[in-house]
């Protein structure tokens, strides 16, 4: 029996120690507004609880619809996505809370948070407190922005040249010198960056500025879209972007370049 205690605390070890390498190398979280198992933002503020939890561990951490950093907005990769599992059943409510990267790999799970509180607000809450009391045991330090590129860079995800600081082989300091490494996308000064919102997505500009808000519609790739004054719709056609709109009654077809 000790032997099996030891072991599973030796396998846990082990997993805390490979989830900590892990989150170590990302410095933005972001969290959804809304929770999928809901039908509103923030319900019972667990939107914002779950975001400063991620806060108070050492993330910056911004909501889903919010103004991001450049470096986010330029590759959502460099980010990983904070949310709530929801495993409840008729009488408990269990929730876990996770962390996955851009491609949707889970990276870290809590332990399981679990209310037997028929009071359905306190439930929640007593369930997701829990499930966030558990991360305690798994220690976050960021790496620092040259070698979380590194780390990036060796599971396939190359940031922008700025965002991709070398480091200096004289003194071990970031250098300003542009890394060897070049982005597997070229990306030109009119490029937006899709940002996610709710029911769709903010185009910003390198500034960054939002130039352009698109709302998802009942087609697969179409977008009402306002921005600017001008008020239209966002289509793909083969593998390009398209915003039309009218002005005096004329039809304006104006081609995108967006990195999602």
């Amino acid at each position: 029996m000790k032997k099996l205690v030891l072991l599973i605390a030796l396998l846990a070890s082990g997993l805390l120690s490979a989830q900590s390498e892990v989150i170590n190398n990302y410095k933005y979280v972001i969290v959804p507004r809304k929770f999928d198992f809901f039908r509103e933002a923030d319900r019972f503020k667990l939107n914002t609880l779950t975001k400063m939890a991620f806060e108070r561990y050492g993330f910056k951490t911004y909501f889903d619809d919010e103004q991001l950093p450049v470096e986010v907005a330029m590759n959502r990769c460099n980010a990983l996505y904070g949310n709530l599992d929801n495993a409840s059943g008729m009488l408990s409510t269990t929730i876990y809370v996770v962390l996955k990267d851009c491609n949707g790999k889970e990276v870290l799970r809590s332990g399981k948070g679990k209310s037997k509180t028929k009071e359905l607000q306190k439930a929640y809450y007593e369930a997701t407190r829990a499930a966030i009391n558990s991360l305690k045991e798994v220690p976050y330090n960021y790496v620092g922005d040259a070698a979380a590129a590194q780390y990036l860079a060796s599971q396939g995800v190359i940031l922008p040249a700025a965002q991709s600081p070398t480091v200096n082989p004289a003194n071990n300091a970031p250098s300003q010198v542009q890394p060897e490494v070049k982005p597997q996308q070229t990306v030109n000064e009119n490029t937006l960056f899709a940002q996610p919102i709710a029911n769709g997505y903010q185009l910003v500009d390198s500034t960054p500025k939002v130039v352009l808000k698109m709302y998802r519609t009942s087609q697969p790739d179409s977008y009402s879209a306002n921005g600017e004054g001008k008020s239209g719709v966002v289509f793909k056609k083969g593998n390009d972007w398209f915003f039309e709109y009218y002005v005096n009654d004329k039809l304006v077809s104006e081609k995108l370049s967006i990195k999602f």
